[in-house]
């Protein structure tokens, strides 16, 4: 394969990116990780206690779901108090303590940030409710019911059911895109983006390196309150209101970029602090780009691309990446094949009658080649399957309101297990806030540990070729011609290729001649060591040639 010189080399060179760029991010659910003090929820002291395990696997940064003061009506999305930590996951100090083993292992530490609203115990909407003149009065989005006493507009919360609740003490509705008791913020105001940004620099002075945006593109809204337009059902699965608009009006207003760019510039007093935005949507692409354009927003995005996906293509792969091919300064993008809010992907993607290891394997690999930021959710690590919890084990208000129709995500959310005959897969003591998952003992880290064949051990041994790979890490993407289910993708960069093979199917399939000639083998998973001709089911090769050398 002839070598080129690389969009990313004509940019910047490897050694002037800043640290996050490539990086691998682990992403941790804090309730369901370690419980150190027995009451069934996991802790800051329990995470602390497992960073050797992530420090192990090769990752570079560990991003936190919210650790925050909340009622945890959503567990932890409702915020009450952006600058202190809930008493179930411990104290300011031990979130110091993790930070400084984190700091002293080489992992970077992100943290969430929820600017779209606030729990309704905060006390900034207590403010905001007791009167339409007070200094909150506008810190949340407050509007008249229509002369028949309805709401304002049709606009409909995510989680079902109109996007506004009647408060009578302010004889007004309030607008939440999620929960009622998750009252949306007027980003609008000025004044809350300052208070957004004061909680920023709170947590920046302690010394975090990163802030993931929770669904900022839900932070803002259209001023004038239009109704969205309907979205006909037809050829589409429905299960709540929400799913028959196109949201045009309640999110998505073109000033979000404006006040991502007042992010950016209170980060970059810190360093290389690394902000990625979540953006759910059908079509989040022209958002990705304005959230994260030039220098001067976000350093990432990324969407649900692969997140609700019920199937892995080569050509969902393709499609995906080469909306990010092209040169660094055109927005650089991140990647989560499972997380907290969405299904494991074994258990979505895997074809029928194929082993979950393999497939696990497999999508790890994917995940960890592709270009970006690859964000591993906790569990992946072992190719966790998703967990069944039975109706009256259910904690998310999403699963609970629209059971059975929607799966929720409680089974995404089930403890990490790590030995197998402790109490609890060595979760916890006491009883946990959700049961441990089907089988996900058998899979406990401890066992695979002890398994050099075992998902673990070849989810390192990615890491470990990534990291010493600026290709992997940094390079152009290609897709060399091949059949599907065969997925070849190709990275370069700095005079280095690395060409990676997957079979997403289950039959034995040729390997189009001259693709790997010339290349060593870094990673051989249900295939042969070096060039091979063919692939196996759920078989992945990766080599590398390094021009000149």
């Amino acid at each position: 394969m002839t070598p080129v010189q690389s969009v990313a080399e004509r940019d910047l060179s490897a050694a002037s990116q800043p640290w996050w760029r490539g990086a691998v991010v682990y992403q941790i659910y804090p309730r369901s990780y370690l419980d150190t003090n027995g009451d069934g929820i996991g802790d800051l002291p329990g995470i602390t206690r497992k960073l050797g395990h992530i420090a192990r696997l090769g990752v570079d940064a560990i991003w936190i779901s919210p650790f925050f003061r909340s009622p945890m009506r959503d567990f932890g999305y409702d915020v009450s108090d952006y600058c202190d930590v809930d008493p179930i996951f411990g104290t300011l100090e031990d979130f110091d303590a993790l930070l400084a083993e984190a700091h002293r292992l080489g992992l970077k530490v992100i943290i969430d940030q929820v600017y779209a609203h606030t729990s309704d115990a905060h006390d900034w909407f207590t403010a905001s409710r007791a009167s339409r003149e007070n200094p909150y009065a506008d810190w949340y989005v407050w509007r008249d019911a229509r002369p028949d006493g309805t709401p304002p507009n049709n606009w409909q919360s995510v989680f079902g059911g109109a996007a506004w609740t009647w408060d009578a003490r302010r004889q007004q509705y309030y607008m939440h895109n999620f929960l009622s008791s998750q009252p949306q913020l007027n980003l609008h105001n000025p004044d809350v983006q300052d208070a957004m940004l004061a909680a920023a620099k709170f947590w920046l002075d302690r010394g975090v390196d990163g802030f993931r945006l929770d669904a900022i593109n839900f932070g803002m809204f259209d001023p004038e309150f239009r109704d969205n337009p309907p979205w006909p059902a037809e050829g589409r699965v429905i299960t709540r209101p929400f799913d028959l608009q196109h949201h045009i009006h309640n999110q998505s207003h073109a000033a979000i970029p404006d006040f991502l760019a007042r992010v950016r510039q209170l980060a970059d007093g810190y360093g290389a602090v690394f902000t990625v935005a979540e953006v759910p949507g059908p079509d989040p692409l022209p958002e990705m780009r304005a959230f994260t354009e030039g220098e001067t927003h976000l350093s990432s995005a990324y969407s649900f691309d692969f997140l609700y996906a019920t199937r892995l293509s080569a050509r969902r792969v393709k499609a995906s990446q080469m909306n990010w091919a092209g040169p660094i300064r055109d927005g650089w993008p991140s990647w989560a094949f499972s997380n907290h809010d969405a299904p494991r992907c074994v258990s979505r993607w895997c074809p029928p009658g194929a082993g979950l290891a393999a497939f696990a394997k497999l999508t790890n690999a994917l995940l960890l080649c592709l270009r970006g930021n690859p964000i591993l959710y906790q569990g992946e690590e072992l190719g966790l399957p998703q967990a069944e919890v039975a109706f009256e084990d259910l904690q998310d208000p999403e699963a609970i309101a629209n059971w059975p129709r929607t799966l929720g995500r409680d089974g995404a959310r089930t403890p990490m297990p790590w030995s197998k005959g402790d109490a609890h897969a060595g979760f916890s003591e006491g009883k946990p806030w959700l049961p441990v998952g089907q089988g996900h003992e058998q899979l406990a880290a401890a066992e695979q540990e002890a398994d050099a064949g075992s998902v673990l051990h070849l989810t390192r041994k990615v890491l470990h070729a990534r990291a010493q790979s600026a290709a992997l890490q940094l390079g152009d993407v290609s897709f060399p011609e091949a059949p599907e289910p065969l997925l070849v993708l190709c990275r370069q960069n700095q005079g280095e290729t690395v060409v990676c093979l997957f079979n997403l199917g289950t039959d034995r399939l040729d390997v189009p001649a001259g693709l790997v000639d010339g290349l060593s083998c870094l990673i051989a998973s249900g295939a042969e060591t070096e060039a091979p001709e063919a692939l196996e089911g759920l078989a992945v090769w990766i080599g590398r040639k390094v021009h000149g050398g």
